[in-house]
């Protein structure tokens, strides 16, 4: 995908009212693998799935629309009796389980507790029981005089959300990640200090791959990931920077990884924030498993496998927010974790940034652009129109200034299409959905 402006823009959904509580705030969105379903997750612990409509020639402007499919309540707040601790209701993640069959599945989390939903389609119901009216209640025996066979019925379409699976009491941090393997059967999820992993029938118990270790406390886990085709391998990244790719044939217990990828740092550039903004907040494996993504305050880098000495490239996010690290960090802005997202051929990569900017950036031809999810450009078939933010000096005409920034607005949660040039934006409690109709074909 070029990094175009053209990108038509669906209304953003929910709402675009102001945010009247913190509970309508999106923190988690994510499509499924055929991107015909995607997920978000808020703080009041409610997922919305949202389906995209078959295409219709009658309306060629509304190809793609996604609606609301369903809507459920995950998670509940609770509160731990023993620590004195509220557990919130907030879905921190969200990740599709691969289709088996007509259902489909999810895993969502929170801070302490993963749940497996089933997602299922009622649209036909039985009537003509021989032992019960159509109330459900039994027929008295005696009037039963024939035999008939129930039939079924045309219904109007029923979407059913069952809870399948709950998996508790195996993090005593808060769960930071949760990724499904290649295997279809396990999965992982990490906290600050461990990563557990689980099999999808089994909630009593997880094994423990990656122990705590506190006796050496100087980083925490920030994300971790399973690679998309090696069921044996998978990241974590930590709030130094660092990135540990480990491998469950070498042992059962990965305490010891199998590669550090490690950028060493520039001393010319050292300060008292250093630390903080080369803590890794997102890491993803591109959809080929060649490269990885990872997320810093400042920069996108992407990470080859074979090469653990530094990335193999760098894109500046926000490099102007540099001389103001020290106003970011006392209204704790320089700790918000942005996430990364790979398009389908790995050929773009997208983050998000703050005054509700997102960028892109095309890896072929090193080109970027900043582009802004607003309610002027949430009109279907409006342009997105590049923006640009200027340190100093001359400004152009539509520049916006870095001390005009809107700090309060920022674009944490983005999710790319699988095969598509569709984007999901999440900015605060509106979602913003994106289709780019000139380069509707990956190259």
């Amino acid at each position: 995908m070029q990094a175009s402006p053209h990108c038509p823009a669906n209304v953003p959904q929910p709402s675009s009212e102001e945010v009247t509580s913190g509970a309508d705030i999106i923190s988690t969105v994510e499509f499924n693998h055929t991107g015909e379903l995607l997920a978000t997750g808020d703080k009041g612990g409610r997922v919305v799935i949202f389906q995209r409509e078959p295409e219709s020639k009658n309306e060629p402007y509304n190809q793609g629309e996604y609606n609301v499919y369903s809507t459920f309540q995950s998670h509940e707040p609770e509160f731990d009796y023993l620590k004195s601790l509220e557990i919130e209701e907030k879905i921190n993640k969200i990740k599709w389980l691969p289709q088996q069959n007509a259902a489909h599945s999810l895993l969502s989390t929170n801070d302490k507790t993963i749940k497996l939903w089933k997602i299922t389609e009622r649209d036909k119901r039985p009537e003509g029981y021989n032992l019960k009216d159509e109330e459900g209640k039994l027929k008295d025996l005696s009037t039963v005089t024939s035999l008939q066979v129930p039939v079924l019925k045309p219904m109007d379409l029923m979407v059913e959300v069952t809870p399948r699976r709950i998996f508790a009491n195996g993090h005593t941090y808060h769960v930071n990640s949760i990724s499904v393997n290649s295997d279809c059967e396990t999965y992982m999820s990490a906290d600050d200090l461990r990563i557990n992993l689980w099999h999808l029938a089994i909630t009593d118990r997880s094994f423990n791959i990656k122990p705590a270790n506190m006796e050496d406390l100087t980083e925490v886990i920030t994300a971790s990931e399973f690679h998309p085709h090696h069921c044996n391998l998978f990241v974590y990244s930590s709030s130094k920077g660092s990135l540990r790719l480990c491998d469950m044939r070498a042992s059962a217990l990965c305490d010891k990884h199998s590669k550090l990828y490690e950028e060493p740092e520039d001393p010319s550039n050292r300060s008292f924030f250093s630390e903080i903004i080369s803590s890794v907040s997102d890491v993803k494996f591109s959809h080929s498993g060649r490269y990885m993504l990872t997320r810093d305050y400042l920069t996108v880098k992407v990470w080859d496998l074979n090469m653990e000495t530094k990335p193999v490239e760098t894109y500046q996010v926000h490099d102007y927010l540099r001389s103001k690290l020290c106003s970011l960090y006392e209204n704790d802005c320089i700790f918000d974790k942005f996430e990364c997202a790979w398009n389908g051929s790995d050929s773009v990569i997208m983050t998000g940034a703050y005054n509700n900017f997102f960028r892109m950036f095309d890896r072929n031809t090193k080109r970027d652009v900043t582009l802004e999810a607003s309610r002027e450009s949430s009109k279907p078939r409006a342009i997105l129109k590049p923006r640009r933010v200027c340190v100093g000096g001359k400004r152009r005409k539509d520049d916006i200034s870095v001390d005009s920034l809107d700090f309060t607005k920022k674009i944490l949660h983005t999710a790319w299409h699988p095969t598509e040039n569709i984007i999901a934006i999440a900015a605060t409690n509106n979602l913003y959905i994106f289709q780019d109709k000139v380069n509707s074909e990956m190259h």
